[in-house]
């Protein structure tokens, strides 16, 4: 992030209190996505652009992803010296929606290039070197309406933007699937020709005229307006693959994700768990809002199966969750067993050992104490307490980790929250019961991460 960006970020941050506390509420819409003023040494660039905004043009910036700010400053062509990007709408234009390139000339700026779009906004931009050459390429999603998305990638030739392909889209990734070191993009998008499929195109680079072009298609087994979740992550060996989730209704009314694996195997994107006989995925379960992760460190992406626990009659179900990672082929290969408490924030690595021989309750009537309860299992029916994990909540929590013997297991800043344990009298005589050491290690704490997404 050049230094440039890096000022202007700070004087967002400043003027964002003052819009959020009321301190500007007389201000029109214009008047909030006006410039701050910038620093002397962006005196000339401040002189562009308002012989752009002089001309009645407005401040139009991306509206999601990592690059949000209407100006802009990146090294966009690696000689160590920011160019300016600045995002404006012009109403009476055809193509309203403006991104003007300045470059920094001694010691003022001098328009290099503008792109055009048309829409509604601008959705997002994104920098990314994609081919190696040490200069970025840009790419810009379109806001074409509220249920229409443009992407377009531009290379720039002396700061010039030439377009190198343009498409709707549902979701994007930037990933190099071949191996050969310089970075592809997999486009999830509707089939204009069936209605209701999904698809992932995959486009190349032709080295020899620096290009990009549409080198093979898969089919995805769930429309896009069902997609959930598109992540990188890498296979068994380390194979990059693009991991696709979806969410649908079962036959029997119940909520299911369905997860495709998109691969390179020259010369095609193959979707690697898609059966030849139905169409669509092999690795179908039940919905639990549970997206791939690699959920034991190992630098494969694993994939969960939940699975349900032992239940009395009547009772809400509680679930066990199965993670597998894959080959180059489609096998799969257990990895993991967890417990996850996605209403406390926490999750727990299963002991092998335990699986078939335990199942778990939750109880949280109060606000400030909740309580999962682990029992022990025989031939599907409930047994003895275990072991019970508290999430303590209240301003009251440090006494509360302490009493009935409770051991903590995690304290979390933010929220402020203790995880504590106790054990059963049970457990000890269990035959599968593992140190305490042990369960303290395979604890953790679920960390939300705000998603800087570009689509």
């Amino acid at each position: 992030m050049g230094e440039g960006l890096i000022q202007l970020k700070k004087l967002w941050v400043l003027l964002l209190p003052l819009l959020l506390s009321g301190c500007m509420v007389s201000a029109s819409a214009e008047d909030l996505y006006a410039l701050p003023k910038l620093p002397e040494v962006y005196e000339a660039l401040s002189v562009r652009l308002s012989e752009v905004t002089a001309e009645g043009a407005e401040y139009a910036p991306p509206q999601a992803g990592g690059n949000l700010p209407p100006v802009q400053m990146v090294d966009l062509n690696g000689d160590g010296s920011d160019e300016a990007l600045a995002f404006f709408r012009i109403s009476s234009e055809e193509r309203p929606l403006k991104i003007y390139i300045f470059r920094a000339v001694g010691d003022g700026y001098e328009q290099a290039g503008v792109i055009s779009g048309s829409g509604t906004s601008i959705h997002s931009i994104r920098y990314t070197d994609m081919d190696g050459d040490g200069v970025q390429e840009i790419i810009v999603s379109w806001s074409v309406s509220t249920e229409i998305q443009a992407l377009a990638v531009y290379a720039l030739e002396n700061l010039e933007p030439v377009q190198l392909m343009s498409t709707s889209y549902s979701r994007y990734e930037v990933i190099d699937l071949d191996g050969d070191s310089e970075a592809e993009l997999v486009v999830l998008r509707s089939d204009e020709t069936e209605t209701g499929v999904g698809l992932a195109e995959y486009y190349d680079w032709d080295s020899s005229n620096s290009s990009l072009y549409l080198q093979s298609s898969a089919r995805l087994s769930v429309p896009v307006g069902a997609l959930q979740w598109m992540q990188v992550g890498n296979l068994q060996h380390g194979e990059a693959a693009v991991f696709v989730t979806g969410r649908d209704t079962g036959i029997d009314e119940t909520s299911r994700a369905v997860t495709d694996i998109l691969v390179y195997r020259a010369p095609e994107l193959t979707n690697i768990v898609m059966s030849s006989d139905t169409g669509v995925s092999t690795q179908i379960f039940r919905y639990i809002n549970l997206q791939p992760a690699d959920i034991n460190g190992d630098g494969a992406m694993e994939v969960p199966m939940p699975a349900q626990l032992p239940s009395d009659s009547g009772e809400d179900p509680y679930w066990k969750i199965y993670w597998h990672n894959y080959d180059l082929n489609g096998g799969s290969q257990l990895q993991a067993i967890t417990y996850h408490n996605l209403t406390d924030n926490w999750y727990i690595l299963i002991p092998e050992s335990w699986d078939g021989h335990f199942t778990v309750r939750q109880n949280n009537t109060s606000s400030a104490v909740h309580s999962t309860t682990f029992y022990s299992s025989f031939m599907r029916t409930v047994g003895d307490e275990l072991m019970t994990i508290y999430t303590l909540t209240g301003t009251d929590r440090e006494a509360q980790a302490s009493k009935n013997g409770r051991s903590i297991l995690r304290r979390q800043v933010k929220p402020d929250t203790i995880y504590a344990v106790t054990y059963g009298d049970a457990y000890e005589s269990w035959r599968y019961a593992v140190a305490d050491e042990v369960i303290a290690e395979n604890f953790k704490v679920i960390v939300s991460h705000w998603s800087m997404g570009e689509n």
